[in-house]
């Protein structure tokens, strides 16, 4: 613990020596800073995804120095500081572990996160409602599925998740007839996104994050395209030249090596 403690210690004084005599640090506010969030939280991602703990470890210190930065301009508004925001903190943890730090009962992980977004509206100066907490920018396919988590947390739920099989085929025949009748319309649009959100419903009751899985299926993609891509150049073709049939024969080469 001493050691944490000194190590944050000598953050917090790099944080005040770069705020007070360093050019690009003293300039920089909590709007430039957001992009440069967002960027480096990807980042963060990237080296999760690539199982690389090293960098794992690098990244999380550049998203801790952003936190500590954020703090450092809190105080100089006399808003909050590094202390605050850590308390902050563990006031909500304790508060939304009753089950650890009170008498509450919970049977499984799925009623603890049931009773974390019942407290959350509950909560002081909380969210008033239950899609309030959903951040706007989010991507739209992270988005759906917190929207979704969220409202089951208040019983807004499948009965059975079989039953989200039913609506998927119905969004499914929905686009179908539309992108027939009207190909190139708002409603054919308005229907993919249906489809999409009942897909990534699915997804949840099954226990499967749908981003990561659809990430997993990038980077099988792109690996298998970089094969064909490969293959063409050191057979001397251009792919733009090369029929669709040979090119599925070596993707499916492709396929054989995951």
């Amino acid at each position: 613990m001493e050691k944490h403690k000194e190590s944050f210690g000598r953050l917090l004084e790099i944080m005040d020596e770069l705020r007070a005599k360093c050019p690009w640090d003293k300039k920089q506010t909590l709007e430039s800073l957001r992009t440069l969030t967002i960027e480096e939280t990807f980042e963060l991602a990237d080296a999760i995804v690539d199982d690389d703990l090293e960098e794992i470890k690098k990244e999380l210190g550049d998203l801790l120095l952003h936190i500590v930065f954020y703090a450092k301009i809190g105080s100089e508004k006399n808003a909050f500081d590094i202390s605050d925001v850590i308390e902050s903190i563990n006031k909500k943890l304790i508060y939304r572990h009753p089950h650890i730090f009170s008498d509450t009962k919970v049977q499984d992980a799925k009623e603890v996160e049931e009773n974390w977004e019942k407290l959350k509206l509950t909560e002081k100066g909380g969210n008033k409602s239950v899609l309030e907490g959903v951040p706007r920018s989010l991507p739209a396919l992270i988005k759906a599925y917190r929207i979704q988590d969220k409202v089951r947390g208040v019983g807004f739920d499948w009965d059975e998740k079989e039953q989200v099989w039913d609506k998927v085929a119905e969004e499914f025949n929905e686009l179908q007839v539309e992108l027939k009748e009207n190909p190139e319309s708002v409603e054919a649009e308005q229907e993919f996104g249906d489809l999409f959100f009942s897909l990534i419903n699915a997804a949840r009751l099954y226990g499967i994050n749908p981003e990561n899985a659809l990430e997993k299926t990038n980077l099988k993609f792109i690996k298998r395209f970089a094969y064909l891509e490969d293959k063409t150049l050191k057979q001397g073709i251009d792919l733009k030249e090369m029929p669709l049939v040979e090119m599925e024969k070596i993707w499916q080469e492709a396929k054989k090596n995951d």
